[in-house]
């Protein structure tokens, strides 16, 4: 889970405000507002998901009993950035906010759940936004004091980091992904790779930092993955999702590699862009590569050099053709696990790092009705199909140092800001206009994954 999508108390104790802080969800305009977010900012709405979010700030301690009592040896989640520098510019931290999060990782190692935490979740504080997101260079050492500050704090407490969530949505959605208004930019290719390229160095100094306030950290990097296949053997299909797979491997190749892809750079060459890259860049990114290659994967993607007459499929954030091959689900999502298993060896070929899979899962409509528990055969169907590729791409000689399903418990999409696009394993009584108890209940995945989990998934 992510802060912005489970934590609520989105003003409390001297946080300041995030994307997600400022837009509805999709019954209130927050797709529009994701691609243009002064929509958001001229009106006010009666409900922000994330103000209450699923009420994580209040309730960590009986979340985080509900997940050692299914077994769970690592919680993934997420620093929100604002409650720690409200506004991303202070010089001291709100101590408040570091706070929280040693009670939460206090409350995660005394049941022996390691967390895995990552810096940035989409939740750069806003008041960067008026200063151009991420396309400002700025940002990289506002992140590299949060990223200190944090690493400091919690050196004894936290072992497994990742720097940016899917940091490759700078490309296709460069609002949630970096603050980078695309109605606002002459060049908006210039300006999302402008504001990629201060990502990687910002994350590439975070690495530095960590290592040399802890050197046992792992620090990773973390990508939305998902092959893209060829919608058919026709060789502009396949130079089509050739080219869709170097894009989004791109920004990884040099979080691991420690220099641009060829690719991209004859890219934006042919393209007439210049960016603002220092030698000093340069070499902190050659000097500074991540430990290991953190993932979600949800299905693969399909593309054809015509896309005009195919039909499309429901994504989770990136669009994507929908593939005849493959079964939907409610949201028209479809499911690959066998591109599960392609997508893990096709990243560890090209990267031969551990893999740490932080997000896989099912959404669907769910409603508990007279206090029977969601059965939900659906999820445990899609999981224990995926964990059987994941064994069988182990077999195949991946390293896999983790997977965590997404998501242990009901939160708000980050898509849609809906709570209906259910995804735990934990129901939360909540709707879509925030009402609701915030009561607790587990679903069948919940008490199947227990025993996925006591036998180390032997029992699937």
């Amino acid at each position: 889970m992510s802060a912005s999508q489970a934590e609520g108390e989105a003003l409390k104790d001297g946080k300041g405000l995030v994307m997600d802080d400022v837009v509805a969800n999709a019954n209130h305009e927050r797709y529009q507002a994701t691609a243009d977010i002064d929509i958001a900012l001229r009106k006010t709405y009666d409900y922000y998901p994330s103000h209450r979010a699923i009420d994580f700030y209040n309730r960590y301690p009986e979340d985080i009993k509900r997940f050692a009592d299914l077994g769970a040896k690592a919680l993934r989640t997420s620093i929100n950035w604002a409650r720690i520098f409200p506004n991303g510019t202070e010089e001291e931290p709100n101590e408040a906010g570091l706070a929280f999060y040693d009670r939460v990782f206090d409350e995660c190692l005394k049941y022996g759940i390691e967390p895995v935490i990552t810096l940035n979740h989409f939740n750069t504080p806003f008041e960067f936004y008026y200063s151009g997101g991420w396309k400002n260079r700025e940002l990289i050492g506002h992140f590299a004091r949060y990223a200190e500050t944090v690493f400091k704090r919690y050196k004894n407490k936290v072992k497994y980091w990742m720097t940016i969530n899917e940091i490759n949505m700078i490309l296709s959605l460069p609002l949630v992904g970096g603050l980078i208004n695309p109605t606002k930019e002459e060049n908006i290719i210039q300006a999302k790779y402008q504001g990629a390229h201060y990502q990687l160095v910002a994350s590439a100094l975070a690495v530095k930092i960590g290592k040399e306030i802890n050197p046992d950290f792992q620090i990773g990097c973390m990508m939305g993955a998902g092959m893209t296949y060829p919608y058919s053997c026709n060789p502009e299909d396949v130079w089509e999702a050739y080219q869709e797979n170097e894009k989004e491997y791109a920004l990884i190749d040099v979080q691991v590699k420690g220099v641009y892809p060829y690719s991209l750079t004859n890219k934006l060459k042919r393209e007439g862009i210049e960016l603002d890259i220092t030698d000093e860049d340069l070499t902190i990114l050659k000097e500074n590569t991540v430990d290991f290659v953190g993932l979600s994967y949800y299905s693969s993607r399909l593309t054809a050099a015509d896309k005009a007459s195919l039909q499309r499929a429901g994504a989770n954030l990136n669009s994507t053709l929908k593939n005849p091959y493959l079964k939907s689900n409610d949201f028209g999502w479809q499911s690959d696990p066998l591109g599960f298993r392609i997508t893990l060896n096709e990243l560890y070929s090209r990267y031969q790092l551990p893999l740490f899979v932080v997000e896989n899962g099912y959404s669907a409509l769910e409603k508990m009705e007279d206090n029977n528990p969601i059965e939900d055969d659906y999820r445990i169907d899609y999981i224990r199909d995926h964990l059987k590729e994941l064994k069988n791409a182990m077999d195949d000689g991946v390293e896999i140092i983790g997977y965590t399903p997404w998501s242990g418990i009901d939160i708000i999409s980050a898509s849609s800001g809906m709570i209906e696009k259910r995804y735990g394993l934990i129901y939360v009584d909540l709707d879509d206009e925030g009402n609701g108890s915030l009561d607790r209940t587990p679903k069948k995945s919940y008490h199947w994954y227990q025993k996925v989990i006591s036998s180390n998934g032997a029992d699937l």
